[in-house]
């Protein structure tokens, strides 16, 4: 199984990004998804999950109402629709294959990530 990210950059505080990850080896509609970040000196942290089917999302306090993590299977792409960013949400996304099929903080296959930076 690979995943593989694209979409980060440099955006103003208050603007929009979108994140894609396509992933390629495992049926995609059997997997959980999702988002992890890590900005410098920081640990990783989970974003946002979209599990397999029976499950419901999920998406970290922090970004609530901001980010949405829309999925298409027939694509085999997940995506982080990421609104109103501030600088603190500046860090290196990454995009992950949950390990359970119900949204959780472990992750394995997570992609090479890609760089937001948010400018105050």
């Amino acid at each position: 199984l690979q995943v593989e990210e694209s979409g980060g950059g440099l955006v103003q505080a208050g603007g929009s990004l979108r994140l894609t990850c396509t992933a390629s080896g495992s049926t995609f509609r059997d997997l959980t998804m999702g988002w992890t970040r890590q900005a410098p000196g920081k640990d990783r942290g989970t974003v946002a999950c979209f599990p397999r089917y029976g499950f419901d999302p999920a998406s970290a306090d922090s970004v609530n109402g901001r980010f949405t993590i829309p999925r298409d299977n027939a694509r085999n792409t997940l995506y982080l629709q990421m609104n109103s960013l501030k600088h603190e949400d500046t860090a290196m996304y990454f995009c992950a294959v949950g390990q359970y099929p119900y949204c959780s903080d472990s992750w394995d296959n997570w992609g090479q990530g890609t760089q937001v930076t948010v400018s105050s």
